[in-house]
């Protein structure tokens, strides 16, 4: 894994993402993570806590607002009439930062494993939502904030998930 000078902290009991470059805090944005609260354990729902790394970036170049299935753009963008059509979906739109997790047991392998659980950062349909607990273990963020996070960071960057 290569050390990036970026690091990401994501702070669950603020609902709050922080991007600090060279020791520089760049950005601080509203974010949600799972309704179900904390934990690491496979079906749980849960956003994992820990040292994590972004395994995989996707989407770069794709429109605000593209819809993703399987971490592959569906071809479709966004609107209120698409949102309507299907009230339950759970929207990952404009751009996935794919976590893995850095602690043996914790957060990685068995049934524990982040990226088995195909955790996220990425964008979201209702950025009203943003500061409160609702997603399904995800981290979801306003569109535009997942964009700029997206083009700042680097594979292998480091995330780190607490509760305080």
């Amino acid at each position: 894994m290569i050390e990036s000078p970026a690091f990401v902290r994501i702070n669950i009991a603020q609902q709050c993402l922080t991007l600090s470059i060279n020791g520089i805090e760049i950005m601080s944005t509203r974010i949600s993570t799972a309704a179900n609260g904390a934990g690491e354990q496979n079906d749980s729902g849960c956003t994992p806590r820990g040292r994590h790394y972004i395994r995989a970036k996707i989407g770069g170049g794709c429109k605000r607002n593209t819809v993703f299935s399987a971490r592959r753009p569906t071809g479709e963008i966004l609107t209120p009439v698409l949102s309507e059509q299907f009230p339950g979906r759970d929207w990952i739109l404009t751009r996935i930062l794919w976590l893995c997790g850095m602690e043996s047991g914790k957060n990685r392998l068995g049934e524990v494993d982040t990226m088995r659980r195909y955790i996220y950062i990425h964008g979201t349909a209702d950025e009203t939502q943003l500061g409160k607990p609702v997603s399904h273990g995800c981290i979801r963020m306003n569109n535009d904030d997942i964009i700029r996070l997206f083009d700042l960071v680097d594979v292998g960057t480091t995330v780190n998930i607490c509760e305080d």
